[in-house]
């Protein structure tokens, strides 16, 4: 039986380290499986998860050139598919509330303005730009006050 990426294979845990478990396959190859490929969940310590002589089914992720092969436990086990979730309501359209006029009873948008339509990219720069370039004049004029005019040094 050949090893070969997105198989499924059982295998026995053969040792375990800090990072990751030692799986040996049939053929009498070894794989790693990391730790991080374990569980579904966060795993601190690895030995809470498995232990020496565990049979496991994992799942071959890759295999390197070099025979280093690379396994997960957590891929092999096939879940069921999440149901749909059920499609948001839309929202009322004017005409569904004919009473009611749009926007009434909501907050009024900061600064009182209300445009027809969002702003673009090159307003918001514009926008950004001015009110950057302000702050910058503020903390300037702070500082030269603070330094006693001008940014000269006190000699």
């Amino acid at each position: 039986m050949s090893i070969e990426a997105g198989s499924k294979l059982k295998g026995k845990v053969s040792g375990i380290t800090n990072f990751g478990a030692f799986i040996d396959l049939p053929d009498g190859k070894t794989g790693l499986v990391h730790i991080s490929e374990v569980a579904d969940r966060y795993v601190k310590d690895i030995h809470d998860v498995l232990s020496i002589g565990d049979e496991v089914t994992v799942k071959v992720l890759q295999v390197a050139p070099d025979g280093k092969i690379g396994l997960s436990i957590r891929k092999a086990v096939d879940k069921p598919d999440r149901p749909d979730r059920p499609d948001r309501p839309d929202r009322f359209e004017r005409s569904d509330r004919p009473d009611r006029p749009r926007g009434a009873g909501r907050a009024p948008r900061s600064g009182g303005k209300r445009f027809a339509h969002a702003p673009s990219f090159e307003d918001k720069i514009t926008r950004y730009l001015k009110e950057s370039e302000d702050r910058l004049s503020t903390i300037k004029r702070q500082t030269e006050s603070k330094r006693g005019g001008r940014g000269a040094r006190r000699g």
